[in-house]
Parts: C-alpha cells; sequence; structure tokens
C-alpha cells in the first residue's frame, strides 16, 4: 500500500482500485496483493461495487468499474489519448501503414487512438472498437507481462503460446500474422507508465501482402521507437504535475 492518509478506510478502497489496475482480480488475489484481511477486502469492494467504481466480470472477479470511466473523461482528457496521437502519425507517416493505441479493458483490448493509412488497402480500425484478447500482437504485449496467474488464464483458448509470450518479453515486441484476422499482420510493442508497468499496447497494421510475413523483422524498430517515445512523454507529463 502506498503511504495512507489518515482516513484508514479511503486508503484500503485506494489499495483495492490500486490492485485492480491490471485487470480482473480475484478475492484472494486481492487480500494478497492490498495485505488488507479478507473479509475487510470483501466488505469495501461490495461498497465500492454499490456505487459503480468496482465492477464484477463474466468470472466473478473484480474489476475496475464503469463510473470511474466516467469520472476520468469528466477530469479532463485522456493523457495517453493526447500524447498518443502525434507520435502514431508520425509513425504511420514513416511506415505507411495505420496504426494504433491499445489499452486492456477487462476480457478486451479496445483502440483509444488510431491514425489510419489514408489511401488504398488498410486494416480500418476505429477509436472505441474492442477486439479479443485471444489474437494479435497488442493482446500479446498486453498479456506478455501480466502476472503468472492472469497470464495463464489469458492463454486459454488464444490464438498464441506460452513460448510466444516468452519471446515477447524477451525481444520487446510482438508481431502477428493472420492471428486477429485473416490476411492481416500486425506489429506491437509495450507503452509503460512511470512505474515501468506496461499500461497499453501501441501497433501498426496492415495486409500482409505489404507486410510481409516477418512484419517485426522489418518494422520493430520504428514500432519499438514510438513506443518508448510515447512512454518517456507520459512520464514526463506525470512529473510536471
Amino acid at each position: 500500500m502506498t503511504t495512507g492518509s489518515g482516513v484508514g478506510v479511503l486508503d484500503k478502497a485506494a489499495a483495492i482500485l490500486n490492485a485492480l489496475e491490471n485487470g480482473p482480480t480475484t478475492l484472494s488475489q486481492l487480500v494478497e496483493l492490498t495485505q488488507i484481511s479478507r473479509p475487510t477486502v470483501h466488505r469495501i469492494a461490495q461498497s465500492l461495487a454499490h456505487h459503480g467504481l468496482v465492477g464484477r466480470d463474466l468470472h466473478g472477479r473484480f474489476e475496475l468499474g464503469s463510473r470511474l470511466v466516467e469520472l476520468a473523461s469528466a477530469a479532463g482528457e485522456d493523457r495517453l489519448v493526447s500524447a498518443a496521437g502525434p507520435i502514431l502519425l508520425k509513425l504511420r507517416d514513416q511506415t505507411g501503414e495505420s496504426t494504433q493505441v491499445f489499452r486492456k479493458q477487462g476480457d478486451f483490448r479496445v483502440c483509444i487512438a488510431s491514425a489510419e493509412r489514408p489511401v488504398g488497402l488498410r486494416d480500418t480500425i476505429p477509436v472505441g472498437t474492442q477486439l479479443s484478447m485471444k489474437a494479435g500482437s497488442a493482446a500479446q504485449v498486453l498479456l506478455a507481462w501480466e502476472d503468472n496467474e492472469r497470464m495463464i488464464d489469458g492463454l486459454h483458448h488464444a490464438r498464441f503460446t506460452p513460448t510466444i509470450l516468452a519471446g515477447v518479453r524477451r525481444r520487446g515486441w510482438a508481431q502477428s500474422l493472420g492471428e486477429r484476422e485473416p490476411g492481416v499482420a500486425s506489429v506491437s510493442a509495450p507503452i509503460r507508465g512511470q512505474s515501468g508497468r506496461v499500461i497499453a499496447a501501441l501497433s501498426m497494421s496492415g495486409p500482409i501482402e505489404r507486410l510481409t510475413r516477418q512484419p517485426g523483422k522489418i518494422y520493430h524498430e520504428a514500432v519499438v521507437a514510438a513506443a518508448n517515445e510515447l512512454s518517456e512523454l507520459l512520464r514526463v507529463q506525470t512529473e510536471r504535475h
């Protein structure tokens, strides 16, 4: 837990919300992550759920609630979204392919920013599109640095394997060939928050006939550089605030 504010119940509620930042979490995991007793975690999580700050997924695990999205929107424009725009445009112009940023939300990954290839055959993914966490290079990136239990759960019915995710962690980038959609290839790299945790994935995608069957070999340096630039920009912005 972080340094307390002096108001115990609020500190515990904040610890629970922080623990849910990485995705759906069981009650046992919340107890382990927060170091708060099981009855207290359950009582506070239920109270947070009453106010829409915490929800439950299809498996009964706790997750961040929809009310937090509304509050974040009211607080101002998402720093990641605003910072991503110019970097996605630069990568699109550099590679000639569509670019996106994906963030994990529950059992899906959501496109929160994109820059589409202006002409010709392209992979169109509008902002707000929900895609599976079971296929695609962005899904690989978002799952590769999860803890062991979440990774095992995420690999269930996935188009990729533990060996592939190990390679993603070793290289620092992922590629996919027709995993999400036949004929589409992509390359993705992690965007990291101030603590170094992976908070999103930056992707470039397009038809296999242009990206070839080894898109990572050709484009990984550009994609990784863009993701690192965005991570650094977010770090600087956070320190300023």
